[in-house]
């Protein structure tokens, strides 16, 4: 393991001339609101290394190869390690290779597991002892870094078996252009204004109470980051959604802090959430849902796809209801979509 500047330097200086670089991070994230990063590990086809990031001062030059703009991130499910490291260096990626959406692309299942699609392609199974492992222990037991090389060794062997699929099957640009959504600066940075779509069971309040339980969300989000804490210790949702409904009330201390928030988020006073998208769906729209599922089948079909990566029944709903943003309406999507949508609209 790499724990001294003068060890990474000399790791650096090894792959400088590697521009895929197979990567996975252990971080720690049980009494915080930001994860704490504790390992990266990073493959190349000719090394392996596990960097202790809680015992080097300087990373900047950790980072000046991670973001490099012909370094190609080679990631299983990428945001989490995405989040980790953006909130130390402040950088995206600007190419990005997700094996599990690569492996969904070529149907294995949407949300297949590293040690899952390990087994699969390369027929070896995985420790899973280490996946609960405090990784701020030091010195780490030795079993541990094996597990955590483990997750880049194969990742590397795993990529290059998914990524000449997909080239056979033209399907690599889009995998791409995935990855580019994952580079989004707005996945990462925290929303005060969205954080009531973080309310489990808001839909069952009344309206009338929606505003306060988007407010007192966003006031829950505010102190939860201030105080690096999880924002269910701040607040659990059957707390919020029973300050909404004015069953209990917020001590003294907390109103007063709540109140002082709203004062400088003026914004907040105009909020109008849209909760209806997460209610039941009427018997028009099941009927438009149903049409448009068996559009998209026929489409995914044609290209050999598992439909719900091109649409799941959620985006569809949005759709529906009139949300323009949703992913089929861009990219490759709409590519492969467009004359069945435009042949719909006329029919």
């Amino acid at each position: 393991m790499i724990q001294t500047q003068q060890q990474l330097t000399h790791f650096l200086n090894t792959i400088e001339t590697q521009t895929h670089l197979a990567i996975d991070t252990e971080f720690k994230r049980i009494d915080t609101f930001y994860p704490i990063l504790c390992l990266v590990q990073i493959a190349t086809e000719n090394a392996v290394e596990c960097i202790d990031i809680l015992a080097i001062e300087d990373l900047e030059p950790l980072f000046k190869k991670l973001y490099q703009t012909d370094s190609v991130w080679i990631v299983h499910s990428a945001r989490q390690d995405i989040e980790a490291l953006y909130y130390l260096s402040k950088r995206l990626p600007t190419q990005l290779f997700d094996t599990q959406i690569a492996a969904h692309f070529l149907n294995h299942p949407a949300q297949i597991s590293y040690q899952n699609l390990t087994e699969i392609l390369q027929g070896v199974i995985l420790d899973k002892a280490y996946t609960r492992l405090d990784w701020t222990t030091r010195p780490l037991p030795e079993a541990a870094l094996e597990y955590a090389l483990d997750d880049v060794r194969y990742l590397i062997k795993n990529y290059a078996q998914l990524n000449e699929q997909l080239t056979t099957e033209d399907k690599l640009d889009w995998l791409m252009q995935d990855g580019l959504d994952l580079s989004d600066i707005r996945l990462y940075l925290p929303n005060l204004e969205q954080a009531w779509k973080k309310i489990k069971g808001l839909s069952r309040l009344p309206k009338s109470t929606h505003q306060k339980a988007a407010q007192l969300a966003a006031w829950r989000e505010s102190q939860a980051i201030d105080r690096n804490k999880p924002r269910k210790w701040i607040m659990s949702d059957e707390q919020l959604l029973d300050y909404s409904l004015k069953k209990t009330k917020l001590s003294d201390a907390n109103q007063s802090l709540f109140k002082d928030f709203l004062s400088q988020q003026i914004q907040l006073t105009q909020t109008r959430i849209q909760v209806e998208a997460h209610q039941a769906p009427s018997k028009s729209e099941k009927q438009q849902k149903n049409e448009l599922q068996k559009l998209i089948k026929k489409i995914a079909v044609q290209y050999n796809l598992d439909e719900t990566i091109i649409a799941n029944g959620k985006t569809l709903m949005k759709f529906i209801r009139g949300d323009q943003s949703v992913s089929f309406l861009t990219g490759w999507r709409y590519h492969i979509l467009k004359e069945e949508l435009e042949n719909a609209k006329q029919s």
